[in-house]
């Protein structure tokens, strides 16, 4: 049995406008900074045995802070990395209704089958990211790893992990905090929600 601690990046300058930055590479605000410290000072007392994280860099600087405060390598791997949003990076929904309206108005009722224009296909996303998790749970048995991603990446594996179909991500999993907490469980191939988006203030499960 592995525990897999699945954390959002901290904030993005990008953040408060909330614009889709998928692979785009966009820095940490001095906020995300902070949350990052917070998630090492949480890190420093997890008994952590790995810390896994995206390429993108607003996910290496929030997972190097943890490394430096435990002296854990960081292990990087691209699977983790944020969909490519396509046509949508970059952009707010403002814009994206008055680019493509109709492909929005699709892309709200489905997600999945009409992911953003000239996107990465949802399916393949899940497929490659559940695909790491379980490469990390071969390397860590029996371990506790913190693993750096991206919200949507990280809500499209936890459907495709517990059986919820990948439509509904949006709905189910409607947004994750930056540098909350959710941690599964995968044993035998199955897997449990241990917690879900807590914020670290709250101290998180020991």
């Amino acid at each position: 049995m592995t525990r897999l601690v699945l954390v959002r990046h901290g904030e993005s300058v990008w953040h408060a406008e909330n614009r889709y930055a998928g692979v785009s590479d966009i820095a940490l605000t001095p906020r995300g900074l902070r949350q990052a410290e917070q998630l090492a000072d949480w890190a420093g007392t997890a008994r952590l045995s790995g810390i896994w994280t995206s390429t993108l860099s607003r996910a290496r600087v929030t997972a190097q802070a943890s490394a430096e405060r435990t002296g854990l390598v960081p292990q990087v791997d691209e699977r983790l990395r944020e969909l490519d949003f396509g046509d949508a990076e970059g952009l707010t929904r403002t814009e994206m209704s008055r680019r493509f309206p109709e492909a929005l108005d699709a892309f709200h009722a489905d997600p999945v089958a009409c992911h953003l224009p000239g996107g990465e296909d949802p399916v393949k996303a899940a497929e490659r990211f559940t695909e790491c998790l379980a490469d990390i749970a071969v390397r860590h048995p029996g371990g506790r790893v913190l693993v750096v991603a991206h919200t949507t990446a990280i809500r499209l594996a936890l459907c495709r992990l517990i059986g919820i179909p990948l439509r509904e991500y949006r709905r189910v999993f409607p947004f994750l905090r930056n540098t909350a907490l959710t941690e599964i469980k995968l044993e035998d191939g199955h897997a449990a929600v241990l917690e879900y988006n807590t914020p670290l203030h709250r101290g998180g499960t020991a």
